[in-house]
């Protein structure tokens, strides 16, 4: 059994109580403690977390198309111990998914997970709009223990439109993740007219944009990707 925590906002505890699998962000381990002699250890993930090698093979190859790959690791822990992760001192969100509850979120921000999470890559069609294109990856719980922690640079903010029904509009570049009713992917939403051709663009031509009805919590971080659509004229 697995449990997470984040310590000081920057780094992910996770204790472990009896034997149990972690995936992880590549790279991402600083520090452990077990009694006994140290009873963990680290295996690159060439393909997936998937536990058939055909669905392993298949999202890896959708992971690579679609921009959405992500180096990771998985952690065997053989008996109690405590791990600590972390990621160039970016901030550290932890979440506990109910069955059946779906984490869309970008790549580069997912640090860890449980087996007890479905990992997949998910087409929501925002074309070229997007930073990462038709794609997001997405996290399910499918157990008890399906714990997910996700990176940002800086504290996040968090907006949600479950009861107030407000829309909700986001700078894609700024988004981690999003959860509600189903998938609830957004709809993009473009400012483009001649003034973006000529240079005279806001730097704001695109959004990501949930209605009313969407019943979304939205996780931004305080800072945007290096992406998405820059169009001018010199």
């Amino acid at each position: 059994m697995l449990q997470f925590e984040t310590i000081n906002e920057l780094t992910l505890k996770v204790t472990c109580r009896g034997n149990d699998v972690l995936f992880t962000k590549a790279g991402s381990f600083i520090a452990g403690e077990s009694s006994g002699g140290k009873n963990y250890k680290f295996e690159k993930v060439l393909l997936g977390p998937q536990n058939s090698f055909g669905k392993a093979l298949l999202g890896s190859l959708t992971r690579r198309v679609t921009g959405e790959n992500i180096p990771l690791m998985k952690v065997h822990l053989n008996g109690d111990s405590v791990t600590y992760y972390a990621n160039y001192g970016q901030h550290v969100v932890t979440y506990h998914l109910e069955q059946g509850e779906t984490l869309s979120v970008e790549s580069e921000n997912i640090l860890a997970f449980t087996e007890d999470c479905d990992y997949n890559v998910r087409f929501i069609g925002v074309g070229i709009l997007s930073q990462k294109g038709l794609a997001t990856s997405t996290l399910t719980g499918r157990g008890s223990n399906a714990y997910v922690s996700v990176i940002c640079d800086g504290n996040p903010i968090v907006l949600s439109n479950v009861y107030s029904n407000d829309t909700i509009s986001v700078d894609p570049d700024a988004v981690i993740c999003w959860m509600g009713n189903g998938h609830c992917d957004p709809q993009v939403k473009t400012d483009v007219s001649w003034k973006t051709f000529i240079g005279q663009a806001s730097g704001e031509s695109y959004q990501f944009e949930w209605n009313g009805n969407a019943g979304v919590t939205v996780m931004i971080q305080p800072s945007e990707r290096k992406g998405g659509i820059r169009i001018g004229i010199d």
